[in-house]
């Protein structure tokens, strides 16, 4: 699981996305489960940073979603019309994850 930090705005997010091109592949597993539930304060980097995440977990043949994503969040990705491509967590895998 790729745990996202409290603050994901575009100050932070370019050493961020350097974190998420080692970590992403490496994750064991046929899925990349990211837990926002910390995202306290962030923009629309945090977007860009859950869809590279996919980007990288699709690349490696892997199942993408995301657990405890702030409604805020999930807000912003329907008004980018995103909001399809970060799903949330099954039920199920979230058990499992946890």
């Amino acid at each position: 699981m790729l745990k996202l930090p409290a603050v994901l705005t575009h100050a932070v997010a370019c050493e961020f996305f350097r974190t998420l091109e080692k970590e992403v592949p490496s994750l064991p597993g046929k899925e990349v489960v990211v837990d926002a539930r910390a995202l306290s304060q962030f923009d629309s980097s945090a977007l860009a940073i859950l869809l590279q995440c996919r980007r990288q977990a699709l690349t490696a043949g892997k199942v993408f979603s995301v657990q405890g994503a702030p409604p805020r969040l999930l807000q912003l990705a329907e008004v980018y019309g995103v909001s399809a491509l970060i799903p949330a967590t099954p039920e199920r895998s979230a058990a499992v994850a946890a």
